[in-house]
């Protein structure tokens, strides 16, 4: 799909230097960003899911307790 915008010159030149350091096209920058947000409320879903999962009911540590030195030893 094309999407046309518009977009100030000084500010599209600054975002095509950005998106240059970064070793990518202005468009690319564009479209990189547009998946990241089209896929923000799915990634947002998916950290409640996983919340839910370990510290929901079905959560179970039987009996075990963090030990800092453990958790350190290396």
């Amino acid at each position: 799909m094309n999407i046309t915008l518009s977009v100030d010159e000084q500010v599209a030149q600054r975002a095509r230097d950005a998106a240059q350091k970064m070793g990518k096209s202005l468009n690319q920058a564009v479209r990189d960003y547009l998946e990241q947000l089209a896929g923000g409320g799915r990634r947002g879903q998916q950290w409640a899911q996983f919340e839910e999962r370990c510290l929901g009911s079905q959560a179970k540590l039987e009996g075990w307790q963090f030990n800092r030195d453990e958790a350190n030893a290396r």
